[in-house]
């Protein structure tokens, strides 16, 4: 297997088999992401992705889940994918579902035949970061798509049988959109109705321009208390029916996991004991580790 570093995977594809289908992301302008910032994008020649297949297949036949790296190996045309998928099922048995990183312009690229054709060839899962239903800091972070073209990706995704999970950012805005951000970020959600939604807590990383906003004063990190009260105005404004809530990546204050509609209570009741002082909050030291 050849590996281009860094590499990255959403944490439920911890045990997953990663294989590069893509070197870096063709977008690769979002202010907050320094991900593949020092790669240049490519996508590797099918030779090479069976080839890294064969070499997987004789060192864990067993494989039960493949995650397809780097930032968006659905920009591959769906007969290269299909492909990559058959050698997928045929080399390993066991498989049970294919996942990848997605982003809007890749699935409008694809007609709902061809979506349906990937899902029934085992792509299970794709992970789509919406980070904001709020136009101005969607625009403000470069972040490539609007609104509508992500909530019109996600439902066209799941229509053709591939779940999505949809990630977003406490604390994307700052400190002056707090609540924009919070409030539309809820509506998109509810249009979208993902199958999982997962909310990470926004980190400055060196070499985005989001650091440097941050460094000079031009962009204000929230406070953990305000993290919480924006997390709170998401949840309370979900309408989910079956949705897997997270809120429990490694950078968040307060770890929170649960099902909506079922859990909403439960959670409000836990952010709400967090804000007063009655649940201790991750020490800042240990976010990210």
């Amino acid at each position: 297997m050849r590996y281009y570093e860094p590499v990255f995977r959403p944490p439920s594809e911890g045990r997953s088999l990663l294989l590069h289908a893509t070197i870096g992301c063709s977008h690769n302008r979002c202010g907050f992401c320094a991900m593949y910032r020092g790669k240049r994008f490519r996508a590797r020649p099918e030779r090479e992705i069976l080839e890294d297949i064969e070499a997987a297949r004789r060192v864990r036949p067993d494989v039960r889940r493949v995650f397809l790296l780097d930032g968006d190996a659905l920009v591959l045309s769906s007969r290269r994918l299909l492909r990559v998928l058959a050698a997928l099922r045929e080399s390993f048995p066991e498989l049970q579902r294919v996942g990848t990183y997605v982003n809007a312009g890749n699935v409008a690229a694809k007609t709902d035949e061809e979506l349906a054709a990937l899902a029934g060839a085992g792509l299970g899962i794709g992970y789509l970061g919406l980070e904001s239903g709020d136009p101005e800091t969607l625009e403000r972070m470069d972040k490539g798509a609007t609104v509508e073209e992500m909530v019109t990706a996600v439902t066209r995704a799941q229509a053709a049988g591939i779940r999505m999970s949809v990630m977003a950012l406490l604390g994307l805005a700052g400190r002056e959109r707090s609540r924009e951000h919070a409030r539309a970020t809820a509506r998109a959600l509810n249009r979208m109705q993902p199958r999982f939604a997962s909310f990470l807590t926004v980190t400055p990383v060196p070499g985005t321009p989001l650091f440097e906003d941050a460094a000079s004063g031009r962009f204000a990190l929230l406070s953990p208390e305000e993290s919480l009260r924006e997390l709170r105005w998401i949840v309370e404004d979900l309408d989910l029916r079956g949705t897997v809530f997270r809120a429990n990546h490694a950078s968040n204050y307060l770890p929170l996991k649960g099902r909506l509609p079922a859990d909403r209570e439960r959670l409000l009741r836990t952010i709400d004991l967090a804000r007063a002082g009655r649940i201790s909050l991750k020490p800042e030291y240990l976010r990210g580790l």
